[in-house]
């Protein structure tokens, strides 16, 4: 309305101007309609000028204020302008959110993959990148196909049945992976992918833990139910009497072995870590493993043993005991008559402490060291089985010192012999102070003679 007001009220003066104008030269009529026209065009030229400023800056960035005229333009300019500035906020918002939500996947411990209509990659995170060998920008477009070529894993994309978790090899050769398909949108896939190599080997070592106890405790199972089916049908002598209870006894003997080994895994890897205030001395550890070794050993075998020790460690005696008396058990199964067996303790320029067993006996190949403590592995099973051995007492000897916060280091060379060497940080390892005389002693001892 006030637009219009002022093109009236232009056009009148305008008119008026021109009447009078008009009037003076004879004709008053021509003048007027001259004079509103002339009105009215400068009505539109001021309009039009106004319309170009907002319309140029409408075209430019808006980065700046709109033309802030009156009237109808100076209106549209504000309300076009808060609209720009709403928009403008709404899409830095979501901007915001999507790189937050980037930043999230970015951060998912598991593989995410994002593939279009044409199974092309958008978007991958830096775990799906290791995952499948990947290069989030250079890969950009590419058919996954063409760069995972596992079959499992192309057929099942192009299947279109997304209802099953496949299991894949690494294309790298590192391990397996679990990759799960969803789709999404028209024609868009979701990939997730997990690295479950460790869970596939923790699968296959039970399912080998459960076989080989079940092996090694129905082996004496049917030995001793032979016995006392041969004991029951068939009249024995008293030599054959005895005989068959010798060995029903090494059997017997044998399975409560084992389950006592099983129960001290079970306790070893349920208990709390061994406290730190109470100090075992390291001369009593090696004099109980020696006296037992020796008794193993009845003469057989050489040994070499550090005494006069003075250091302590730090943690249960049971466990220590048990670590190290399976070194030198395992060095006394495993060396020849005659050979030489040490049990030797070093203290470390760092303030570390360590306990070595070394034997001269028949050693171990170099491809076998690294699988010794895993339970139940053995490198010659019926050699093992014929020196009464377990296949759990390493596995007992790892636990311990890894629980005493320590390290197992094994060396060893087919038909020269082994090392087994159980290395303890300084925080659990102490010389301590001899104790002070009585003041009394003191000054007896200060008095000349």
């Amino acid at each position: 309305m006030t637009r219009l007001l002022v093109t009236v009220i232009a056009v009148a003066l305008g008119g008026f101007v021109g009447y009078l104008a008009g009037h003076a030269a004879g004709a008053p009529v021509v003048g007027a309609v001259i004079g509103g026209a002339v009105g009215a065009c400068v009505v539109v030229l001021a309009d039009t000028l106004r319309g170009y400023r907002l319309s140029r800056w409408l075209s430019g960035s808006q980065e700046g204020q709109a033309p802030r005229d009156t009237g109808f333009w100076g209106e549209i300019g504000y309300r076009v302008e808060r609209s720009i500035r709403l928009r403008e906020k709404s899409m830095q918002t979501e901007q915001t959110r999507l790189a937050q939500f980037i930043l999230a996947m970015e951060a998912s411990p598991n593989g995410v993959l994002l593939l279009d209509e044409a199974d092309q990659i958008t978007w991958c995170n830096a775990m799906a990148a290791n995952h499948f060998g990947l290069d989030p920008e250079r890969d950009k477009r590419q058919r996954v196909t063409n760069l995972v070529r596992a079959p499992v894993f192309v057929a099942h994309l192009q299947a279109g049945q997304y209802g099953e978790t496949l299991l894949i090899p690494d294309p790298r050769g590192r391990g397996t992976l679990s990759v799960l398909v969803r789709s999404y949108g028209e024609g868009l896939k979701l990939v997730l992918s997990q690295d479950v190599t460790e869970r596939e080997r923790s699968e296959a070592m039970r399912r080998d833990f459960v076989a080989n106890v079940s092996h090694e405790i129905r082996t004496p199972l049917t030995v001793l139910a032979g016995f006392i089916e041969t004991m029951g049908n068939l009249p024995l002598t008293e030599v054959e009497r005895r005989r068959v209870l010798t060995l029903m006894s090494q059997q017997t003997q044998r399975m409560q072995t084992l389950v006592s080994d099983l129960l001290t895994l079970a306790q070893l890897e349920g208990s709390p870590r061994p406290p730190i205030d109470r100090w075992v001395p390291v001369s009593k550890l090696i004099g109980q493993a020696h006296a037992d070794g020796a008794s193993l050993s009845m003469g057989r075998h050489q040994f070499t043993v550090t005494e006069d020790i003075d250091a302590q460690i730090a943690g249960l005696e049971s466990e220590l005991m048990s670590a190290v008396g399976n070194l030198v058990t395992n060095a006394v199964r495993y060396t020849p008559e005659g050979g030489r067996i040490s049990v030797v303790w070093r203290r470390r320029d760092d303030g570390s402490g360590e306990i070595t067993v070394s034997d001269t006996g028949i050693g171990v190949s170099r491809e076998h060291i690294p699988r010794l403590t895993e339970r139940f592995y053995r490198v010659d099973g019926s050699r093992s089985r014929e020196t009464g051995g377990t296949g759990l007492g390493l596995s007992i000897v790892k636990h311990v010192v890894h629980r005493h916060g320590g390290e197992l280091d094994v060396q060893s060379e087919l038909g020269k012999g082994s090392s087994f060497c159980l290395v303890f940080p300084a925080a659990r390892v102490r010389v301590p102070e001899p104790p002070a005389l009585p003041e009394a002693k003191v000054a007896a001892e200060k008095v000349p003679r």
